[in-house]
């Protein structure tokens, strides 16, 4: 009997994933600075110019709430739709031109708010409706805002796959091109400015498009999103939790940062007053400087993460959050029993150093902007969710303590005099939990060694 010869074993070369280049991320990632030039125009003006229609301090925050229930819901939407796009110009893509799309037609709204008020009908210091188109336009901002940033963000996430050091290198360049837009936004609100345009360079299309559809029916979609929080495992839900205390920290001082300047730091009055205009606009500059550190940060952000642990840095960043808050505190004392003189000008000294906390307030926001992302994108691969539907969930944690913030800061303002002083205690204690968490709970990773090329 013979036996037959083996046959030799042919070796097939395993196929290596393309990396995408370092290039490509920074175009995609471009997309936060066209996005966040509106958005921090609006926020360093928002809450004093819905005063100067007539909109009480107390009641400003309300006027927010639309924000983060409409992110609530359209983030998540547009995630799970550009998860299972089969669009021949790219699962993301046409989710981020109709956002920017969105955005100019709000950012027109808003602009020309009172003076669409006035041809509607407004007369006098009554302008309800300019208030009305006013916040027409901020809703469909925020709409615009995540239709576009959550699809980018996703496209980010697929185009750097299981890479974790390139998934942080992604969030940080996306952050660092918010920090452009910032001063942008900041500057133009602080003096005055125009607004560029280039045009748009198609980037190359990835190569794990979704190609194959289930054969059941989809399941209804917000029912989806909830039911993903049942899988979701411990790490993941502790992710969320710093998230929803971090941003319980950083929304009162979006909602009141150039408010706070013009009354506790200039003395101002919101209606008609040039001392609070004079706040609001060093105001604008303090979040410049804010955008200043937060770039530079950025640039820095993944050799910090990569040497000390995504949690450690976090964790510490949240801390100085919670410092900056104190000192808020403390400097709205001091300039409430300082001695302004004649002319009413605040003293040089309060000033430079609300400034300066402004400006190490950067450090912090650039971490709140790369770091939950990155880690959110690397643990929840293995779940075998989508990345557009991942940073749905994570935006549910950003969104839902918003909408605390904002109906609860009116009423706080109402039972403490109207000052801006309670808010920022309660922002002062969040940052402080979420920090404390975030060191102690999230484990350090052993420092890696880079191996990023371009």
């Amino acid at each position: 009997m013979t036996v037959p010869e083996s046959q030799p074993r042919v070796r097939h070369p395993t196929e290596i994933p393309t990396r995408t280049p370092l290039r490509i991320l920074l175009r995609v990632a471009s997309v936060a600075c066209g996005i966040q030039f509106g958005w921090a125009l609006q926020l360093s003006l928002l809450t004093p110019y819905v005063q100067e229609l007539g909109v009480p301090h107390a009641w400003s925050s309300i006027i927010w709430l639309c924000g983060p229930l409409s992110g609530f819901f359209v983030q998540p939407l547009a995630g799970h739709m550009s998860d299972r796009s089969t669009s021949k110009y790219g699962r993301r893509r046409p989710f981020i031109v109709v956002g920017c799309g969105m955005i100019i037609l709000s950012v027109i709204l808003i602009g020309f708010a009172a003076d669409i008020g006035g041809w509607l009908g407004d007369v006098g210091e009554k302008k309800t409706r300019a208030i009305v188109v006013f916040v027409i336009g901020f809703w469909f901002l925020d709409m615009a805002n995540n239709a576009t940033q959550g699809p980018c963000r996703a496209l980010l996430a697929d185009l750097t796959g299981n890479d974790h050091r390139r998934t942080r290198v992604a969030n940080a360049y996306f952050s660092l091109f918010m920090a452009v837009g910032n001063v942008l936004g900041y500057a133009t609100g602080a003096y005055s400015g125009c607004v560029t345009a280039i045009h748009e360079q198609p980037i190359t299309s990835i190569h794990d498009v979704l190609t194959e559809e289930s054969s059941h029916p989809q399941e209804a979609f917000f029912w989806e999103m909830f039911g993903t929080f049942k899988y979701l495992p411990g790490p993941v839900w502790l992710i969320l939790s710093i998230t929803s205390l971090t941003w319980i920290g950083w929304f009162p001082f979006i909602l009141f940062d150039t408010d706070w300047m013009g009354r506790e730091i200039y003395g101002g009055d919101p209606n008609g007053d040039q001392k609070y205009s004079d706040g609001v606009r060093m105001g604008a500059f303090g979040l410049v400087l804010n955008s200043l550190i937060l770039g530079i940060t950025s640039v820095c952000m993944e050799s910090l993460c990569r040497r000390w642990g995504s949690g450690f840095i976090w964790g510490l960043s949240n801390i100085v959050m919670f410092l900056c808050f104190l000192a808020m505190l403390v400097l709205s004392y001091v300039a409430s029993v300082a001695d302004y003189g004649s002319d009413g000008v605040p003293p040089t000294g309060i000033v430079i150093a609300a400034l300066v906390i402004f400006a190490i307030l950067g450090m912090p926001l650039a971490v709140t902007y790369s770091v939950p992302y990155a880690l959110v994108a690397s643990r929840i691969e293995s779940l075998g969710l989508g990345q557009g539907l991942s940073m749905g969930v994570l935006n549910v944690s950003i969104v839902l303590p918003q909408v605390v913030v904002s109906l609860g800061s009116g009423p706080w303002d109402k039972l403490f005099g109207g000052g801006n002083s309670p808010a920022f205690a309660v922002a002062a204690v969040a940052a402080f939990a979420s920090g404390l968490i975030a060191i102690l709970a999230i484990p350090r990773s052993r420092p890696e060694k880079s191996k990023i090329r371009q």
